[in-house]
């Protein structure tokens, strides 16, 4: 009996132990190789924009005069805030997700040991800006991919792949021509793939253009983040708790070809999953994964990593000069600055 209750004891303290601070304080950046010098500064620090959040996503910079402002989504308090560089939190958009009443039907229940506590993500997922810097939202539990109006008014652009609902819009990239790419799987709903309402029996990146959603990609499991290289001729995605990204050639029609392995994390059994993934002008990819953002360079060599205190949910890079990296980690928003301009 004592040796069952030690296990037990055991167990839930590695639990809670990998939810907790994943960087110790003196620590930022672990190098692996001495080209990353070029990309981040040694001693680049990471800093707390604000805290207290439910669970942050979806995080993408909006120009705004000669500053600018973030958007983010709390799936757990189904809003999307505004937050300046600053830390000042403002509400943008409630109902961001599941716009229904019987919000006890829907949305992935997520264990949370520091609140020692289970919440259920019903709000929405990734955020993006079209060409015309209207916001776009993977709406998650809304099943559908959205968009905010000039006006303010909110448009369904897709929630049905050949008549069958969407299960849990998941994130989403604009291209210049204006299509756009989403990942869709069964995250939005309550039962996940098992619920009675799932209507597509499949996981996948879907494209929309011109009014017309299409499939482009479905060999990724639970398909999350997605990002172009600076010449859109390649897509990267991840792939969730499979723990990798691939990339994809991009044909001139917006096909995709050519899938293949571009970095297998999952030998690296530390917490955090591959979701939110950016890239920057030169073609570094930052991926969030085991311990943080891992920076690889175009070829997939993993240069090094930012250690961050929360699993890395999403990130953006923002400010004038595109040079400061925004990472959504949980309850929190942080940053920290770069030497290369991101893309977004």
């Amino acid at each position: 009996m004592k040796k069952s209750l030690l296990l037990v004891f055991s167990v839930l303290c590695m639990t809670f132990g990998s939810l907790r601070a994943q960087a110790p304080d003196d620590k930022t950046i672990v190098k692996l190789d001495p080209s990353l010098d070029a990309l981040i500064s040694p001693d680049a620090k990471l800093e707390l924009v604000s805290n207290d959040f439910g669970f942050t996503e979806g995080i993408v910079w909006t120009d705004e005069g000669n500053s600018g402002y973030l958007l983010l989504s709390d799936m757990y308090a189904n809003v999307i805030y505004k937050l300046t560089p600053e830390g000042k939190v403002s509400l943008y958009l409630d109902h961001s997700g599941y716009t229904g009443y019987d919000i006890w039907r829907v949305g992935m229940p997520q264990p949370d040991a520091e609140r020692k506590d289970v919440f259920y993500m019903i709000g929405s997922n990734g955020l993006a800006l079209d060409r015309q810097g209207r916001l776009l939202i993977a709406t998650w539990t809304g099943r559908s991919i959205d968009r905010i109006e000039k006006d303010g008014k909110r448009t369904i652009l897709a929630d049905r792949y050949e008549g069958k609902r969407f299960g849990g819009t998941n994130d989403l990239v604009v291209k210049k021509d204006g299509a756009i790419y989403f990942t869709d799987g069964f995250g939005g709903l309550r039962g996940r793939d098992k619920d009675p309402r799932k209507e597509l029996d499949f996981a996948g990146i879907f494209m929309w253009k011109d009014g017309k959603v299409t499939l482009a990609i479905k060999d990724i499991p639970t398909p999350n983040g997605l990002a172009f290289s600076p010449d859109e001729k390649v897509l990267y995605a991840n792939g969730s708790q499979n723990k990798y990204l691939r990339r994809y050639d991009v044909q001139p029609d917006d096909t995709l070809t050519n899938s293949r392995m571009f970095i297998d994390m999952s030998s690296d059994t530390a917490g955090g999953i591959t979701d939110g993934v950016k890239v920057d002008t030169q073609g570094n990819i930052y991926e969030s994964g085991p311990r943080g953002i891992w920076i690889l360079s175009p070829e997939g060599k993993h240069l090094g990593t930012i250690l961050t205190p929360q699993f890395v949910a999403n990130l953006c890079f923002g400010d004038k000069d595109n040079k400061t990296l925004y990472i959504a980690a949980r309850t929190g928003v942080y940053k920290i600055r770069v030497n290369i301009s991101g893309i977004r």
